[in-house]
């Protein structure tokens, strides 16, 4: 069973709500979220409700404030577990929408995508298996986004550049 406890301060102090499953919408539980406790499971959190704006994609760990999770501010409105059951981990890239152009596929973690993708952006992808994070920079930095099982035909699905990818698996 998954299982995220939010606080509305730092280092875990304040007013708190336990989550295990799905939650379209936060605000009623907590009006600001400082600090995170994620006790088990994968999540991906959401700037708005109903899953959208901004993601937070967080592992098993503890986040006593919201820098740790790369949040932009202290607004959390939704979230859900993130499912990835099959341990494996495949992704293939292509250089343009649709599945068209030069292809890559990887099954493990790339820090620094431009190093060995020789294309100027990431068009379209198949997550084969697992579950991957896309990071606007290198190094797993900047904007993230989800993509689970599943074809993303266009980059629209993605919303910015890719400059690192890395496998969503309990550290």
């Amino acid at each position: 069973v998954s299982q995220i406890v939010f606080y509305e301060d730092k280092n875990f102090h304040g007013r708190h709500f336990e989550c295990s499953s799905d939650c379209p919408e936060l605000s009623s539980h907590f009006s600001r979220c400082n600090s995170i406790r994620v006790e088990s499971g994968n999540w991906v959190l959401y700037e708005r409700p109903n899953y959208l704006g901004t993601q937070y994609i967080l592992t098993s760990g503890e986040y006593p404030d919201y820098q740790r999770w790369m949040g932009y501010n202290d607004s959390i409105r939704s979230c859900r577990v993130i499912r990835n059951t099959s341990g494996k981990f495949r992704i293939r890239l292509y250089e343009r929408p649709d599945f068209a152009g030069q292809m890559m596929e990887f099954s493990e973690d790339n820090p620094n995508l431009p190093e060995h993708w020789r294309h100027p952006e990431v068009h379209s992808c198949n997550v084969m298996d697992g579950a991957w994070v896309f990071y606007e920079h290198p190094n797993y930095r900047g904007h993230q986004h989800l993509l689970e099982r599943g074809e993303y035909r266009h980059f629209n699905d993605w919303r910015s550049n890719v400059g690192s990818i890395r496998r969503v698996q309990n550290l």
